[in-house]
């Protein structure tokens, strides 16, 4: 890490950049109805190019995704080669896409030098068409039906089969895929390893190819492996030598046209789908006999794998041409070395005071994080356009209103953390800045390198707006950025001022197009539009409402609350370096007090977003007359407002002159206007406090989200309240529109179905509630304290609130009596240590039992328990 420090340093040459899915992504579209899923279906891709990625199982690539090398497996049973992940589309699962695989990150490093991959392969046919049927039978109020539920595992008749990679140098990969037969009877295996290029010669745009072609005896001097040279023009020669005596299988990454699309002819005799025609259907014809391609494959066979027995076939990828120690005593030295490596990395990074179980979730979620990394190539003018060699895209995809089409200054080439890597292999701004707080414990040069890339010139819009994800990047999501970029920076010491004010200096824009775009009458309140939080609302707040209709957003207004008081502590702190940017700590400071003054009263009539009955912040729908309507909905939506809170540093009446001049002015001028501004005596001298709700309402509004029936579970705040046992309805224009408590997945299509955020746990929601209890807990004390459980007797002040929602948090993933509460009834859940040994880092939480719903692998934003397992950061750094 120290020889690498950024993203194009030596030894993050190569990494787990290859997604797991490319197909059914918006950038393989080119249709005119813009249904990726269809327009790229599972079935196509292992004959069909792809054109802006790569996907794989246990993959690495270059980081400008030239060369692939990955594994394909067969188990002499299933009618093609497994060389990618399976699940459904978004069309064909009851709750939407779902992968139907079982694999795990098992351990990595952030230079790469060592990771290890885990997958569990049926030893029976994949039932790839039973999942679609019976998940297709089911309604959304029935649970999913996955591949744990077929019964193919049982007797765990699957292998488990492990890559392993660790770097002899920052170009110099040993591969090591192993396969365990867990099964009772011995069961046939073959190990498919695979180097391909991607397609990026097909097109008409850079006609550069790469060659790959197996270098055979004499020309090899050492016996006991087989090697294939790789040259590509942009990252040089490779050679990837397989020990052993495998057969070596040569084709091209060229679309089956025939096969597919039913064309009169192919554009070579050898396309993408020639290795698995070869080694599943016999086709001798359907392989290169001239050992020459852009896609190579090593076939190991092992016709009977005995219970119990593992085999093992080690590959090496190398710039230079392989000799004697290829496979020798060093390479095994290699994969020890960057194991203890790895040992002594985590040693440093995890609390040695956590249990073994507690450091176990810590690497596990690390290890996920690290894995879901991945190149993401999309320029959107090309896309739209069309490639000069295909037929060109269609006029409808360029019309107004189009995807994307107001984002043609997108153009990404970067290695970036995704949410998942099958459900989810698309950058999603408001998930990135969450990811970055437990990347910043881990490798904090990748975190702000992460903030940074996406105020750049080439993601960020000319208006200001952050980019949302490539279904629409011009969806909104909260502005949680600033937030992030704060919590890295004092993860990376408080020493990277350059960092903020690269960050600060973008945002400055990002702030004011929410300003002039998000508050339509200028009152500082806010109406957002999708603001992450899919369904969470009694109808879909991205779309349009009727014409004269508003939505007032209680959270929408938070968010900007919280958004102010971000900016306002990063230009306070860039202001102790350069009084300059004491002007910008001042605007904010006014901004934020100006939003909360709006919180309370707004409009002709002086409504007002609280409800004072109910104690209670809402949405308020404004009508045509002038009237408004509150939206009685109790949930994440009304707590919001906490995230209001943040402290003010005492040292700002010596350091910031301008600022308490202002300030002064303001509390004998506008005294109505300072009311968030909050001061209390202690021995240690006066604190201060920003907050967007009042001692009162705080009280109020903790009462409920501190109460088991309605927000409080044993595992995190709820999205929703549990009391919402009864529709909720509202009505518009003769439209009905009602919502009620759903603790698990939707029984609404409603952003695709396969997320829910009426009554789940979420985390990111729960990790910034508990960090502004604890900023309200600080200033508090003991003078401000909650009753947990409600009716116990037992008061907690604010920050061991705090706490309590974080270790709910993590129990999610801690053992009770051997099972893990995210792991809920499904397979996982199994008394057997096979199953026992792996994590499953969930989307979001059953909001009563706590089971892990939605994607899979969100390492992602709940790879955030990893930041919860650590201790708490002083808030200012030794020596101020």
């Amino acid at each position: 890490m120290a020889e690498s420090p950024g993203a194009d340093g030596p030894w993050r040459l190569w990494g787990p950049y290859v997604a797991g899915r490319q197909w059914g992504t918006v950038r393989e579209d080119y249709t005119a109805s813009g249904d990726a899923w269809t327009a790229f279906p599972f079935d196509q891709a292992r004959a069909r190019a792809y054109r802006w990625g790569e996907d794989g199982l246990g993959a690495v690539c270059d980081r400008f995704g030239f060369l692939n090398l990955g594994v394909a497996l067969w188990n002499r049973k299933d009618p093609f080669l497994k060389e990618r992940l399976f699940g459904l589309t978004n069309g064909e699962g009851n709750h939407g896409e779902d992968a139907k695989e079982y694999w795990w990150a098992v351990d990595g490093t952030p230079s790469h030098s060592w990771m290890r991959w885990l997958y569990r392969y049926p030893q029976a046919e994949f039932p790839y068409a039973q999942l679609r049927e019976e998940n297709a039978r089911r309604g959304r109020d029935e649970r999913e039906y996955e591949l744990g539920d077929t019964g193919v595992l049982d007797d765990n008749r699957f292998f488990d089969v492990e890559v392993t990679y660790a770097k002899a140098g920052p170009d110099d990969l040993c591969m090591v895929v192993s396969a365990t037969n867990h099964g009772p009877d011995p069961a046939p295996l073959d190990l498919v390893p695979q180097v391909w290029f991607r397609n990026t010669w097909s097109w008409g745009w850079d006609r550069r190819r790469g060659t790959m072609t197996q270098v055979l005896p004499p020309t090899l001097a050492v016996g006991g492996l087989e090697d294939v040279e790789c040259e590509h023009g942009h990252i040089g020669r490779y050679h990837v030598s397989a020990e052993g005596s495998p057969d070596v299988l040569f084709c091209e990454n060229e679309t089956n046209l025939v096969e597919l699309f039913g064309a009169a002819a192919n554009p070579t005799k050898y396309t993408k789908d020639g290795v698995d025609r070869r080694i599943v259907h016999g086709d001798t014809t359907a392989v290169n006999p001239r050992h020459e391609g852009t896609k190579a494959a090593f076939w190991y066979s092992f016709d009977s794998v005995a219970p119990g027995e593992t085999v093992q076939v080690r590959l090496r990828l190398s710039p230079n041409a392989p000799g004697r120690g290829t496979f020798g005593p060093g390479y095994d030295a290699v994969l020890r070395d960057r194991r203890a490596e790895a040992d002594e990395f985590y040693d440093q990074v995890v609390h040695p005071a956590l249990s073994d179980s507690d450091r176990h979730i810590a690497r596990r979620a690390y290890a996920g994080l690290l894995w879901t990394k991945q190149l993401y190539r999309y320029d959107v003018r090309q896309w739209l356009s069309g490639d000069p060699e295909t037929e060109p895209a269609p006029e409808e995809r360029k019309r107004r209103g189009g995807r994307n089409v107001s984002w043609t200054h997108l153009s990404l080439a970067d290695v970036i953390s995704m949410p998942d890597e099958w459900e989810y292999p698309w950058f999603a701004a408001w998930d990135l800045a969450f990811h970055a707080i437990p990347l910043a414990h881990v490798d904090p040069e990748f975190a702000k390198e992460q903030l940074v890339l996406m105020c750049r010139e080439w993601a960020m819009h000319p208006n200001g707006q952050l980019p949302a994800y490539e279904w629409a990047f011009g969806d909104v999501n909260p502005p949680v950025h600033a937030w992030a970029a704060w919590h890295v920076y004092r993860l990376d010491g408080y020493r990277d001022q350059g960092f903020l004010v690269r960050v600060f200096t973008k945002l400055l824009l990002n702030f004011s197009w929410w300003v002039n775009r998000k508050d339509a009458t200028g009152s500082n309140l806010f109406e957002g539009g999708f603001l992450g939080m899919d369904n969470i609302g009694l109808f879909d707040r991205s779309e349009e409402l009727p014409p004269g209709y508003r939505l007032e957003q209680s959270d929408a207004t938070s968010w900007m609350a919280f958004y102010c008081q971000q900016m306002f502590k990063i230009a306070l702190e860039l202001s102790r370096h350069d009084p300059a940017w004491e002007d910008a700590a001042t605007k904010f400071f006014e901004h934020f007090l100006s939003i909360a003054q709006a919180m309370t009263s707004f409009g002709t009539h002086d409504e007002s977003l609280w409800d004072e009955e109910d104690g209670f912040f809402y949405d308020v729908l404004l009508h045509p007359d002038g009237t408004a309507e509150p939206m009685r909905v109790p949930s994440m939506v009304g707590l919001l407002p906490i995230l209001g809170a943040t402290d003010v540093p005492s040292w700002i009446a010596e350091e910031t002159p301008d600022l308490t001049a202002r300030l002064r002015w303001l509390q004998k001028r506008r005294p109505d206007l300072t009311l968030p501004l909050l001061t209390r005596s202690t021995p240690e001298g006066r604190q201060m406090l920003l907050s967007l709700v009042d001692k009162p309402r705080l009280v109020r509004l903790l009462e409920r989200a501190f109460d088991h029936d309605q927000f409080l579970s044993p595992f995190g705040l709820r999205s929703l309240s549990a009391a919402v046992k009864e529709e909720v309805w509202t009505s518009v224009q003769g439209q009905s529109f009602s919502l009620v408590y759903e603790p698990g997945e939707s029984h609404t299509g409603m952003f695709g179905g396969n997320s829910n955020w009426r009554g789940p746990i979420w985390f990111p929601v729960n990790v910034l509630l508990a960090d502004k209890l604890r900023t309200l807990g600080r200033f508090f004390g003991d003078d401000l304290t909650i009753e947990v459980p409600r009716g116990s007797g037992r008061r907690i002040n604010l920050v061991q609130g705090a706490d309590l929602i974080d270790d709910s948090l993590v129990n999610l993933f801690r053992p009770v009596d051997g099972r893990r509460p995210a792991d809920g009834e499904r397979i996982e859940a199994s008394d057997d240590p096979l199953w026992r040994e792996h994590i499953t880092f969930n989307e979001y939480f059953d909001g009563d039992t706590g089971e892990g719903l939605g994607a899979t692998h969100q390492t992602g934003w709940t790879a955030l328990v990893a930041h919860l397992l650590h201790p708490r950061l002083p808030l200012t750094p030794p020596g101020r």
